[in-house]
């Protein structure tokens, strides 16, 4: 470990307080692992500030004295951009503490939270007052809404609310020079100048620090309904799809896609049961809500009626109480951990128009069987979107750690579809360092080089989250 001047030390304890110094290997180690152990870094210290003005007083020690920052809340990143590198010169700058609700103001349908604040907690003042805040994912429990806008995190509501970035009016972000910009403001309608949030959502802590955001809400749905269904085909997922939203409109609220894979592995790893009576090759779960119509399982009735007298779904089953609506939930919520107790596990994030779906499966999965035979593809997600976690597992009885040495070449033939359709090789996780390299390779010139000009105009000592995205 790197060793760390006592001095510094107290600078850093004289603007936060010594306990929120974290100096020793044991206390430091959870800020520098990776949740699924890919990556495990070095820092000099984990500070953790409790105000913006204490964010700012760290920045403004950090560019006198060139200290290299690493930005991080929930610790709940999927490619490495919150862990620091090995080289152990860096500082965790850890946002927990900023965790306090500032206001909540439902006739404008706005809430300001700071960016240690959870996601699930902020969902739950917005159920408080009677609204919803639509941001849902997976690890809502302990990811955090700073890092939530700093990857504009997607989740398996995007198809009605939008991404993170899309629930955004205002932000409060520390610079890397120590300076704040003020930019909560709850106004629907501000067109005076550049909209400077949209800089440091997605920028995965490269540009500034943000420490607080005012965030939409919206009408708390009255009535939903839930329906897990079979299906025989991505292609007639796709066209499920479209028939929701012919009949059903805004309403859909959610549309994802799973193989009998990713229920197989739910039922056998997860303790779930099994949604339908029968198997089926592709299933979907869908989920309409609405703020007013009280009909609307008679509508959800209607359309699964005629998705199946279309030949689109073989079977459906629509959720009676919040027991079975969880019950499904469960089974799309626990095939991440499944697939990890199931085998070796090469994992994408990647979106292509919706239309290019089904191709794009029907095309990897047969160039993966050819290139590994008995490989086991895993393409899941929010198909509404059309981002798919192109997961894949490893052959049964296949060394792990010979199927993880394949990685780059599964890489090489995920990712070469995706591109040839128009798509993104990150959809909803960003860059951090498992991606930078392919950032390069695939993102157009032009766009690298504006992003490095604004790179450079906002943090032009490369203190903040240094080696991340570009």
């Amino acid at each position: 470990m790197t060793a760390t001047a006592p001095d510094l030390l107290a600078r850093l304890a004289a603007i936060v307080g010594g306990a929120h110094v974290l100096s020793t290997e044991a206390d430091m180690a959870p800020h520098l692992v990776e949740w699924r152990g890919l990556y495990r870094g070095r820092a000099q210290a984990v500070v953790k500030p409790g105000s913006t003005a204490e964010v700012a007083a760290l920045m403004r020690l950090a560019s006198a004295e060139g200290l290299k920052i690493v930005p991080q809340s929930g610790n709940t990143g999927l490619v490495g951009g919150q862990v620091p590198w090995e080289t152990g010169d860096e500082i965790v700058l850890s946002l927990q503490r900023l965790n306090r609700l500032r206001e909540i103001d439902p006739l404008s349908d706005s809430m300001t939270v700071e960016a240690g604040v959870t996601l699930a907690a902020a969902q739950e003042a917005a159920d408080g007052v009677d609204r919803l805040f639509p941001l849902s994912l997976a690890s809502e429990g302990s990811c955090m809404i700073g890092g939530n806008l700093a990857t504009n995190a997607g989740g398996t509501a995007v198809l009605a609310y939008g991404n993170a970035r899309d629930l955004v009016l205002g932000l409060e972000v520390v610079l890397a020079d120590g300076r704040i910009w003020n930019g909560l403001g709850k106004l629907r309608k501000d067109n005076t100048g550049y909209d400077l949030k949209h800089l440091f959502i997605g920028s995965e802590g490269t540009l500034g620090i943000i420490t607080a955001a005012v965030l939409k809400l919206f009408p708390k749905p009255k009535s939903v309904a839930t329906a897990f269904c079979g299906l025989p085909s991505p292609q007639a997922a796709v066209d499920f799809l479209a028939l929701a939203k012919s009949r059903a409109g805004s309403a859909v609220t959610t549309f994802e896609i799973t193989p009998r894979f990713g229920v197989d592995i739910a039922v056998k790893h997860m303790g779930c049961r099994d949604p339908l009576a029968g198997m089926h090759p592709w299933y979907v779960l869908i989920e309409l809500s609405s703020a007013s119509d009280a009909g609307l399982e008679t509508t959800a009735e209607s359309l699964l009626a005629e998705a199946i007298e279309a030949g689109l779904v073989e079977d459906a089953a629509l959720a009676t109480s919040l027991d079975v609506r969880n019950a499904f939930w469960r089974i799309r919520e626990g095939m991440s951990e499944a697939q990890g107790v199931e085998g070796g596990s090469i994992k994408h994030d990647v979106s292509v128009p919706v239309a290019a779906v089904p191709r794009l499966i029907e095309t990897v999965n047969a160039e993966l069987e050819a290139f590994l035979p008995g490989v086991r593809p895993f393409p899941f997600g929010h198909l509404g979107d059309g981002n798919l976690h192109y997961n894949i597992t490893q052959p049964l009885g296949m060394d792990k750690a010979a199927y993880l040495a394949l990685w780059d070449a599964v890489n090489a033939i995920v990712h070469g579809r995706v591109l040839e359709a128009g798509g993104s090789v990150s959809a909803e996780h960003g860059i951090g360092r498992m991606k930078k390299t392919l950032l390069a390779e695939t993102k157009d010139p032009t766009a690298l080089e504006l992003m490095r000009t604004i790179k450079a105009a906002l943090d032009p000592q490369g203190l903040l989250n240094p080696g991340k995205v570009i």
